[in-house]
Order: C-alpha cells, then sequence, then structure tokens
C-alpha cells in the first residue's frame, strides 16, 4: 500500500505555517530566510517526486487512439482496449482474440467495473453489470492513463511498460505495472476494494486448451500464474497464433490488505482492500508479466529471451527487482515520455509527436530481443497480420528510425539474422535475404519470393544509417564483403530494375519502379559513405560518384513535367518517393533538391481526406511511408498539412484495431497489418534533426 499519493493543499499550507512560526520564533532574518528556503525546498522536493505524479501525466495527447495498449511486452504477450471506453468490451491481444483483463471497484459494497466486460459462460450471469464512468483517457509513450467515477470515489489507473530502449535488460524483461489511486470525490470515507481478474486465454492460443493454474509465495511476493497442460515449447508458429507455453503470471508484494486467489473460473484474481478518507487517497500496484521459457529458435537452436542471460535469471527474481525498482521505474518512464514528447514537438509540432506517442509501445513491442550463441543481439520482428514471418527486411527498414535514435544496437540486432544467414553460407544468392523463417522459428527465409533491388538496398542504406549515427563505420567493416556483393548487385541492377518485387507492391509487382530505384541509387551511396568513413577512398570515389550519375539519369527518365513518375515508362503516373528521405537526413546531396522541392509540391495536390496516396494505382496509403514523405518538405507548414490527414485518419478510423499501417485514404479504413513494428517509422522527422547536428 502506498500512502499520501498526493501532496494535498492542506500540507502545504501546514508545511509554510510551520516555517513562519519558526521565523517569528528565531526573529533573526537570516536564519528565517534559510529556514524558509529549506521548508520550501521540502515541499517542492514532496511535489515533484511524491505519487500524486504518476497519476497525473504531464503531458496532454490529443488524439483518440485506434486501440489503447495496455500491456506491452513482445508479440506474444500484447493486451489492447480496442475501444474508446475501456470498460465497454473485453480487453484483447492485437490479433483481436479475446485475452481477458477485469478490473472491479466495490465501493461500500456496490461495483463498478473499470475494465474489460465479462462474456459469462452458458447457464451463467454477468457479475458486474454497472460500468463506471470513465472520464479521461490518456496515451503517452510508455503509459496509459484512465481516470473513472466509480459511485463516489475517483479511481485513477495508469499502465505502465518500461520499454527504456537504453536498459536491454529492463527493456525486455516482461514484466509490466498496473497501477491504482483512489479519491473520494464527496469529502467523505468510504469502504473500497479494488480487484483485477486474469483469465486463462492469456495463456492459450485457443479457448479449449487444457490449462493449469497455482498460487505462490517467495521473497514477499505472492504469484498467480497459468498456463497449458502441454507446454509444446517452440511447437506453434504463424501469423495469427498465441503463445501456448509457458505462464501468464499476475503478482503483488504480501501486504495484509492484498489477496491472490484462483477464482471459480480458473482466473486469477488481485484484491486490495482500503479505506478511503477525504484528505488521503490510497494507492498501489501490482506486476504482470510472461515467462516464455524459451522464446526464439534460432537456426534450430532454442534460444532465451535475453533478460534471462542464459538461464543466469529467473521469473521470480525479475518480479522481486521489479517491485523493487517501482518508484525509480515510474519516474525514468515518466522522464523518458516528457523527453520524448517534448523533442518530437520541437522537431514536428504537437500533432506529429501525439503520433509518436502512439507508436512508440507499438514499434517496440512487436520484436524479440536474444542472444545467439556468440552474444551477439537479436531483435527479431515479427510481421504482424501479413504473413507472419521473422526478422523480415522490408519491416526492419521503416521502422528503423525509433532504434536509430534511440539505440542503434538493436538496429544491429534486427540486421545481424541478415548477415549471419548469408555468412553462414545458408543463403548463397546475390542478394538479401527478405526474412529468416516464420516467427518464432528463424531458421531461414520462409516467404517464397525474393525482393532483390529492395532488400539489398534496405541493408545498405540501414547499415550506413548505424554508421553515421554512431560515428564510425565499424559495424560496417564486420560484413565488408557481403555489403560488397549486395552494391554490386545494385550497380548492376538497381538503376531500372526488372518486374521485382518490393514492399510496396499490393497492386502488383511492377518493372522500372522509380522510388525502388532511389532506393537502390541510396544503397550505392551508403556504401561509398561508408568506404569514406573506414578510409578505402578509391572506392568511396566509385560509388559515390556510381550514385550521382545513376540520380541524373534518374532525374531524366523518371521526369512527368510536375512531379516524377511511378515507372519510367508510363506517363502520368506517380508515386511517393519516400526514399529519398536518407538523402536529406544523411546530407550526402545525391540527388538534387529541387526533385523532392517538385515532389512535395505535387504531393498536396494529391492528397485526400485521410493521406497521401501510395501511388496513382490505387487510393491506398502506407503510414510509415506518409511520415517519411513529409519529411521531403521544406517548410514546417507542408510537413504539417502531410501530417494533419494521418491524424483524422488516427482520430476517426473503423474498425477499432491496434494502429495499421495500411488503409485507406479515402474513408480512412484500415485494411490489414495492424499492430506492426513499421510506426517506428513515424521518428524519422526527429531523426533527421538529431542527424543534423552532426552533418
Amino acid at each position: 500500500m502506498i500512502e499520501g499519493e498526493r501532496i494535498s493543499l492542506h500540507m502545504i499550507f501546514y508545511q509554510v505555517s510551520l516555517c513562519l512560526i519558526i521565523y517569528i520564533y528565531l526573529l533573526e532574518m537570516k536564519k528565517a530566510f534559510l529556514i524558509l528556503l529549506i521548508c520550501c525546498q521540502g515541499i517542492l522536493l514532496n511535489i515533484s517526486c511524491g505519487f500524486g505524479s504518476l497519476f497525473e501525466p504531464d503531458k496532454r495527447n490529443a488524439l483518440r487512439a485506434p486501440s489503447y495498449p495496455l500491456i506491452s511486452v513482445d508479440p506474444y504477450t500484447s493486451v489492447w482496449s480496442f475501444a474508446d471506453e475501456l470498460n465497454t468490451d473485453a480487453t484483447r491481444h492485437w490479433t483481436g482474440k479475446e485475452q481477458a483483463l477485469l478490473g472491479v471497484v466495490d465501493v461500500d459494497g456496490v461495483s463498478y467495473r473499470f475494465m474489460g466486460k465479462e462474456t459469462p459462460e452458458e447457464g451463467t450471469s454477468v457479475r458486474f453489470a454497472t460500468a463506471a464512468r470513465q472520464l479521461s483517457v490518456n496515451i503517452l509513450p510508455t503509459q496509459t492513463y484512465y481516470t473513472f467515477e466509480c459511485g463516489p470515489v475517483l479511481l485513477d489507473v495508469v499502465f505502465t511498460a518500461p520499454l527504456l530502449l537504453d536498459d536491454l535488460d529492463r527493456m525486455s524483461m516482461p514484466v509490466n505495472y498496473i497501477s491504482w489511486q483512489v479519491r473520494s470525490a464527496d469529502q467523505k470515507e468510504h469502504e473500497v476494494r479494488v480487484s483485477v481478474e486474469a483469465f486463462s486465454s492469456l495463456a492459450v492460443n485457443t479457448e479449449d486448451q487444457a490449462v493449469v493454474v497455482g498460487r505462490e509465495v517467495e521473497n514477499g511476493i505472492s504469484y498467480l500464474k497459468v498456463g497449458t497442460e502441454e507446454q509444446a515449447v517452440l511447437l506453434r508458429k504463424g501469423d495469427d497464433v498465441r503463445i501456448d507455453w509457458g505462464y501468464f503470471y499476475l503478482a503483488a508484494q504480501v501486504e495484509k490488505e492484498t489477496l491472490m486467489e484462483v477464482g471459480d473460473r480458473k482466473q486469477l484474481v488481485y484484491s486490495h482492500t482500503l479505506e478511503v478518507v477525504p484528505s488521503s487517497p490510497k494507492a498501489g500496484f501490482l506486476m504482470v508479466g510472461y515467462d516464455d521459457l524459451y522464446a526464439i529458435q534460432y537456426f534450430k537452436d532454442n534460444r532465451m529471451a535475453y533478460w534471462k542471460h542464459n538461464g543466469k535469471k529467473t521469473i521470480r527474481q525479475a518480479f522481486e527487482e521489479s517491485a523493487k525498482e517501482y518508484r525509480s521505474l515510474m519516474k525514468r518512464c515518466r522522464d523518458f515520455d516528457n523527453h520524448l514528447m517534448e523533442d518530437a514537438e520541437q522537431a514536428g509540432g504537437k500533432k506529429y509527436a501525439d503520433l509518436c506517442a502512439l507508436a512508440y509501445r507499438q514499434a517496440v513491442a512487436a520484436h524479440k530481443l536474444v542472444e545467439d550463441k556468440e552474444g551477439n543481439l537479436l531483435f527479431l520482428s515479427k510481421e504482424n497480420f501479413s504473413n507472419g514471418s521473422i526478422g523480415t527486411v522490408d519491416v526492419t527498414y521503416p521502422s528503423a528510425p525509433l532504434f536509430l535514435l534511440y539505440n542503434p544496437d538493436l538496429l544491429k540486432g534486427m540486421l545481424n539474422p541478415i548477415f549471419y544467414y548469408s555468412e553462414s553460407g545458408q543463403w548463397n544468392k546475390p542478394f538479401a535475404a527478405h526474412d529468416v523463417g516464420t516467427y518464432p522459428h528463424a531458421n531461414g527465409q520462409t516467404y517464397p519470393y525474393d525482393m532483390p533491388v529492395e532488400e539489398c538496398g534496405n541493408m545498405l542504406i540501414l547499415t550506413t544509417a548505424i554508421a553515421l549515427r554512431e560515428g564510425n563505420a565499424e559495424y560496417a567493416r564486420k560484413h565488408w564483403e557481403t555489403l560488397g556483393i549486395w552494391a554490386d548487385y545494385l550497380l548492376k541492377e538497381g538503376l531500372d530494375p526488372d518486374n521485382q518485387l518490393c514492399t510496396d507492391d499490393f497492386a502488383g509487382h511492377l518493372a522500372r519502379n522509380a522510388n525502388l530505384s532511389v532506393k537502390a541509387i541510396m544503397g550505392i551511396a551508403g556504401y561509398g559513405k561508408l568506404a569514406e568513413m573506414l578510409g578505402d577512398d578509391e572506392q568511396a570515389v566509385r560509388y559515390l560518384s556510381a550514385a550521382r550519375e545513376m540520380a541524373e539519369t534518374w532525374e531524366r527518365m523518371a521526369d512527368d513535367g510536375d512531379h516524377f513518375r511511378l515507372t519510367f515508362d508510363k506517363e502520368g503516373s506517380w508515386s511517393q518517393k519516400y526514399n529519398l528521405v536518407w538523402d536529406k537526413v544523411w546530407g550526402t546531396k545525391v540527388f538534387p533538391e529541387r526533385i523532392a522541392r517538385k515532389e512535395v509540391a505535387f504531393y498536396l495536390t494529391k492528397q485526400q481526406p485521410f493521406g497521401l496516396p501510395l501511388d496513382s494505382r490505387k487510393t491506398y496509403t502506407k503510414v510509415d511511408w506518409i511520415l517519411w514523405t513529409a519529411c521531403l518538405a521544406d517548410t514546417p507548414e507542408d510537413f504539417g498539412r502531410l501530417v494533419e490527414p494521418v491524424c483524422k485518419y488516427v482520430n476517426e478510423t473503423e474498425p477499432r484495431v491496434p494502429l495499421t499501417d495500411w488503409y485507406e485514404a479515402v474513408d480512412g479504413k484500415s485494411i490489414n497489418m495492424r499492430a506492426r513494428s513499421v510506426v517506428g517509422g513515424f521518428f524519422m522527422k526527429m531523426l533527421e534533426k538529431e542527424m543534423e547536428k552532426s552533418n
């Protein structure tokens, strides 16, 4: 139990009054002033560090999220609210399958449901029919805040995922927090019980799977857990599937007011009983987490999650650390959220900052962090609601800005599997692979089609971006031979690509794709830049010169009057040339600035109510690419004009699902690909501003 979550006006008045009394007593101005200063500092410290601030965010997100993240760990442990109000629908996995959390507040014997919605079993009735009245919801990068009216009391609830990218142990630890605070709204005393129930759907793939539940106490922490009887570790793979091995946990510190028990429906039940008085809000927290035992199969070797350090740390220790570090982690998350929002607003405005807040947890938690046998980082994405691929290069590519900004080592972890696949001899083609398997099996490409220019360009560009972000090319040096093979492939095939698949071919394959050609040219320029950084002047001149010559040819081939074509051979066609953004971010000036300027002016004439279409073939769009394309704008005003319809989409899109990146620009309806990591691309504008400092 946490007492005194807010510093009341009464307390502040008391402390100030005490200072004045001391002042009168001493009758010495200097001493009195010193005492007043000390007391005031104490008051300010209490206000800033007290837990009242935990439930009162410093920043406000004006956007209505398509879906609100509640529990964010990895592609499997991912719980969302698909509704504006937390208690109007069951909580769900990003796939839409029910993964039920139920929250109830009993006030003087009357029950108010604040989270989830019961789906009663046949022949049973709903236990908690009365819904609390939701007063507010606010989503920030690592936390989602709610406030409810529960009869005569107010309830504040905060869901926290400590996905702090500068702390890999903490980021990868599968423990989230649910914090709560109860306040009297009528200035009267009340008997209150706060309860959270977690159902077995959180640990199964299908509802017919038999489960086992248990309760244990160790080192001052009470645990409830649920998992399948079968425990088929790492057996199941695919897209629309959920984890059915390992154990879901509900955990809380042992206190006399806290009860941890297994319910009659095998649900895990946390409850805390308290007395609420007008002048003293009461608060507490519980922890939720998932021990997946083994996380990823990497080229036939089953690997544990990073935080376990190959079995040196247990889930119990993870919970114990999380309990001990609760206060400090709340502060770290709060500080991070504030800094991110401030930096984003400075880079692209308030609406842009709000979009970044929506994207952060989704982008990070679409990955799993492990190490290979040699200790190399592997940060493996799942291609959610697309095909379930693991480590997809053209998913890594749009995701990259977020990780380049906050920890380039994580981007290396995304590239490492592709480099290993080629350099181990298991992939022997002269271009980069598309993926390394189907999640969670990273045993080699399973996608039936190659994307040669696309993936070579992606790998070269991202390796260059790492080098420029870090100020050295040592990572590139480790893979120099492989990068050279891919650069030479682009020299041969990249300027005028044949009928190859690329990441945007939803409307079919394209030959002579102008935007794909831009990617190839920037990949070649990147290789030249890497050679320059490694002191190989001859290779630097060769590849950078080749890139600039290709860019000149590209301009002539793609020019279509007031814009540049979708394909070199089709007059009147057009497309987003988002790959040009790297030329601006790197400051390489391979393409004349007039190209981007002309494109942006044209794009502003082609916008639909919910955004700029991907190209002239269809009216759908990709939200990640819009945020990249917007960075081509010379002015904040034009950047804002391209971002504004995206905000409209976020506010109005139906159906309610975790943020999709592929949707109709005409009506804002999602098509597919929900909850993917590609929204990490939203951070391109912030990355651009950060890279300007070193250009």
